[in-house]
């Protein structure tokens, strides 16, 4: 049984929900990545933030990047799946959910991340074809 550990990207990094937005997007070109979680002093995750929504809900609304705090953005209970779900398990969320990439938590710890990427590189072709209709299927 393949599990969302034997497919995550391990070492995923976390920006703090006291970091400024500024870096946060730092982090994000610095790594190459989109999309971080927001974790707390805590060490849990506290929500996700993209670079979509730096842009959106920070820049287009002509606020200062370094007086913005990530948390902020850290909104509702974000989504993650367990490091043994298996492969039904974490496509069914992220198809369920539309989300395009998922933490992957271990005792209460952030051990990785799945992304897009990560499940081309995992699922049949006929998988991933369901899991994009399904995610980006738009509601008529």
């Amino acid at each position: 049984m393949t599990t969302a550990r034997d497919i995550m990207h391990a070492g995923a990094k976390c920006v703090n929900e006291g970091e400024s937005l500024q870096k946060a997007a730092q982090m994000m070109r610095d790594l190459n990545v989109g999309s971080l979680p927001i974790c707390g002093n805590d060490d849990r995750l506290h929500g996700m933030i993209t670079d979509r929504d730096i842009v959106v809900k920070c820049c287009a609304e002509g606020k200062d990047l370094s007086q913005v705090k990530a948390g902020e953005l850290a909104q509702g209970t974000p989504h993650w799946v367990d490091a043994n779900a298996d492969m039904k398990q974490v496509l069914n969320l992220m198809e369920q959910h539309q989300i395009r990439r998922l933490p992957v938590i271990a005792d209460h710890r952030l051990v990785g991340m799945i992304s897009e990427a990560d499940l081309a590189r995992n699922l049949s072709d006929e998988q991933l074809a369901h899991f994009v209709e399904n995610v980006y299927a738009t509601s008529g």
